[in-house]
């Protein structure tokens, strides 16, 4: 049973999992590449740098949607069970950032390789964060999403950056699971509740 704390947990195992491939076989000899999980205030110089180390990739979740394909399932299992569950989809960027056009798509190639190398995160690679509640057979699939360039540049009209090269992912289904179980009605109290009261 996953918890409102699987969103981010789902997110920084992405950033662990990166971290991993380029720390097994870094993208760049002469540099150490990092993975790093940003938000949009991130993206915004401090001074002559920004707050993420250089060569590496950022990954920018900017859309969280319910999944349309597995929403009305487990609505019909929380019917059973009285507790709520909400799948959804995170969608998100992969940026590489670099000194020169070669090392960026180095780093996005490696970043690229990785995530299809290990396409479901599951089991020990779930960042193992207490509060996420992971049950032993939760996992989350990384995929590329199909989505035109223009698009992604539009989603980079609303940033403090100019247009850089990113590719974009989506992970799927990550649950939220209501700790709380909400018990069904019986019959006859929805019957007393919809007939209105006798004089």
């Amino acid at each position: 049973m996953a918890s409102y704390a699987s969103i981010a947990a789902a997110s920084k195992s992405i950033e662990r999992l990166l971290n991993a491939c380029f720390a097994d076989d870094p993208p760049i000899d002469s540099h150490t590449s990092r993975a790093t999980l940003v938000r949009t205030e991130d993206l915004v110089k401090t001074g002559a740098s920004f707050n993420f180390p250089i060569p590496g990739l950022t990954l920018f979740f900017y859309r969280v949607d319910f999944n349309k394909t597995m929403r009305a399932a487990w609505s019909g299992v929380g019917s059973i069970d009285g507790r709520a569950h909400l799948p959804l989809d995170l969608h998100f960027l992969i940026t590489p950032w670099a000194d020169n056009a070669e090392h960026e798509q180095r780093v996005l190639g490696k970043a690229m390789e990785c995530l299809e190398t290990t396409p479901i995160i599951a089991g020990p690679i779930l960042f193992p964060d207490p509060t996420a509640d992971w049950a032993p057979n939760d996992a989350v699939q990384i995929v590329l999403e199909e989505i035109s360039t223009e698009a992604v540049m539009r989603t980079f009209d609303s940033l403090p950056i100019d247009y850089k090269l990113s590719v974009p992912y989506l992970a799927r289904v990550v649950r939220i699971d209501s700790k709380r179980v909400f018990a069904s009605p019986t019959v006859d109290q929805v019957i007393r509740k919809l007939t209105p009261a006798l004089p």
